[in-house]
């Protein structure tokens, strides 16, 4: 293990900025007091931050790290703030990275905090609104409605009446968040570089990803431009509401959009009072969220209850669209591909995408075969079983848990969407326990196959073919000029793969084998030939002795080199055999 030079350069790299000093030994603090004194060391915190002349506290270290490792990890992350808290939440997500255990307790991790008291805001506050709040809104409510590590939620009304809620970002936040991340980046890199268990898991690609979310969720006019593009998705679905947004006192740190007055999405009891229908609202938003993710591309990323009201009609609105997830449509077609795979019993054709998603079943430490081989097997176990009772949604989760023994991690945007799927189907068994999402989604998922196949459709993939090859001939000239000129400079490698050298080689013995054994047989054959004709010598059975050994040699090596050609043939007919 590799924790000296690189360690410390990195880590005082860090400590040069004097702002995150304290930060780093809070984080290093908190994580020995929640019992993760070895990682603490491991990462050299402990030396960087003694020669920096920091001490860390360990009190109460010994209490919290007989609580299991899982608790222990989720109460560090609460304590570390929003940055942590959000991490937390995503990883809650990655069940191809995580066991049961892990994804249970991160999931318990929840952003809710005391508010923020307006005067702490109002400084803020008047300088994106222009004014004060009080003079800005016909009514404000100085009391926040709901709060959270990033954010809090005051209502308020409009000039002309309309109910208006207004998002305030937290004062000092966007500070906090920009040094937890270039902590995290540089820890991540240490991890990945001195903790190779930890390669395959990518915890640069994880930061750098998660880093990237979270500055967006924190524009909070970004949210609504969010909001309005599902809006507009939506519109073919008069069910399902989105709240409109103000745009003349919206900014990256204060955003007001109508208020929802409904039936919070954990109220089932009053749902039922108000004589809502719950199995009606279980079809309409798994059809909305279905429709966002297959048919958009763009989807609410977190459809938990906590972001859904029910409404009168039994209409549904969502909210909260700071997080959200994108599929290409290149990934809508394999995700496709997968659904179908799974609906319809189809285990060769999830073996493959989910293959081509984790880019890792190349050879290199996996074996593809066997990850098929399992893959197939579990998808075929669910055969014969009725499509209303498929559970989709665990059969992401079981899929997940093969690649996570095989150490394969999903791409961001997919673990996101698998997020999704679960979320919405806990949702959906909340509301109607007979919610299935497979019968939900079959009917969609055929739709979009069959829009694919239309003329038009095909057609305009046609030309953007055709587009891409014109583009790739026009960049062939440069091409070339640039692999010449790294030939004249000795840069240019050539690697061979010659895939299962080791067998070739045994088939070639083999075969050199059979060939010598077939030369000494001819031998054989020949030489007692002559010796028959010629007189004289030890007589058996009144032929010459020595012509009729020969002969019976000849024909025992010729059953052997029979039987062994035999073999070979049933053996490239039965390839379990290797």
């Amino acid at each position: 293990m590799r924790c000296g030079h690189t360690v410390h350069l990195m880590l005082l790299e860090t400590l040069s900025a004097a702002r995150d000093i304290g930060r780093l030994q809070e984080i290093a603090s908190v994580l020995m007091r929640h019992g993760m004194g070895d990682a603490v060391r491991r990462l050299g915190l402990a030396d960087a931050l003694a020669k920096a002349g920091h001490a860390l506290h360990r009190e109460h270290a010994a209490d919290l790290a007989r609580l299991p490792p899982p608790v222990q990890v989720r109460r560090a992350l609460e304590e570390l703030g929003p940055t942590f808290v959000k991490l937390g939440q995503i990883l809650a997500g990655r069940a191809d990275l995580f066991g049961p255990d892990w994804i249970a307790e991160f999931g318990r991790l929840h952003s809710r905090v005391p508010g923020v008291p307006l005067e702490a805001l109002r400084a803020q506050l008047c300088i994106d609104l222009g004014a004060e709040p009080e003079t800005v809104f016909a009514r404000f409510d100085p009391e926040p409605l709901a709060a959270a590590s990033i954010a809090q939620v005051h209502t308020a009304a409009l000039a002309d009446g309309t109910e208006v809620v207004v998002k305030i970002r937290r004062p000092g936040i966007g500070e906090t968040v920009e040094a937890d991340l270039r902590l995290l980046e540089r820890l991540a890199a240490i991890a990945e570089t001195d903790w190779p268990a930890l390669r395959p898991y990518r915890p640069r690609q994880l930061v750098r990803e998660f880093g990237r979310s979270l500055k967006l969720e924190m524009d909070l006019a970004h949210e609504c431009r969010n909001a309005e593009r599902i809006a507009a998705n939506m519109k073919a679905l008069p069910e399902v509401v989105i709240p409109r947004v103000h745009w003349v006192y919206t900014g990256p740190r204060v955003n007001v959009q109508d208020r929802i007055e409904g039936v919070p999405g954990e109220d089932l009891d009053r749902a039922r009072r108000e004589g809502l229908d719950l199995q009606l609202l279980a079809h309409r938003g798994g059809r909305a969220v279905m429709k966002m993710i297959v048919q958009d591309g763009f989807f609410h990323a977190d459809p938990h209850p906590g972001n859904v009201f029910y409404l009168p009609g039994n209409r549904l609105a969502f909210i909260d669209f700071g997080m959200v997830g994108r599929l290409s449509p290149r990934r809508r077609d394999e995700l496709l591909r997968l659904l179908l795979g799974l609906v319809e019993k189809r285990p060769a054709e999830v073996a493959d995408v989910l293959i081509e998603w984790t880019g890792q079943a190349d050879g290199h430490g996996v074996q593809v075969s066997t990850l098929e081989d399992e893959i197939e097997a579990f998808v075929d176990q669910h055969h014969g079983t009725p499509l209303a009772q498929l559970n989709l949604a665990q059969m992401l989760v079981e899929v997940t848990n093969v690649l996570r023994e095989h150490k394969l991690a999903l791409p961001a945007d997919l673990a996101l969407l698998i997020k999704a799927f679960i979320s919405l189907d806990g949702m959906g068994r909340g509301l109607d326990p007979s919610f299935h999402m497979a019968a939900e989604a079959l009917p969609l998922l055929r739709q979009v196959l069959r829009a694919r196949y239309t003329p038009k459709a095909m057609g305009l993939r046609g030309w953007q073919a055709l587009t891409n090859t014109v583009g790739t001939l026009g960049q062939l000239p440069a091409d070339l000029a640039q692999l010449m000129r790294r030939a004249r400079q000795g840069r240019v490698q050539v690697g061979i793969d010659i895939a299962h050298l080791k067998r070739t080689g045994d088939q070639i013995d083999r075969a050199a084998s059979r060939v010598s054994i077939a030369l000494v047989i001819a031998a054989l054959i020949i030489g007692s030939s002559i010796v028959m004709t010629v007189g004289g010598g030890p007589q058996l059975l009144g032929l010459p002795a020595f012509g009729l050994l020969g002969y019976l040699g000849a024909v025992v090596g010729g059953i052997w080199l029979l039987r062994a050609i035999r073999r070979s043939a049933q053996h490239r007919d039965d390839p379990q055999d290797d």
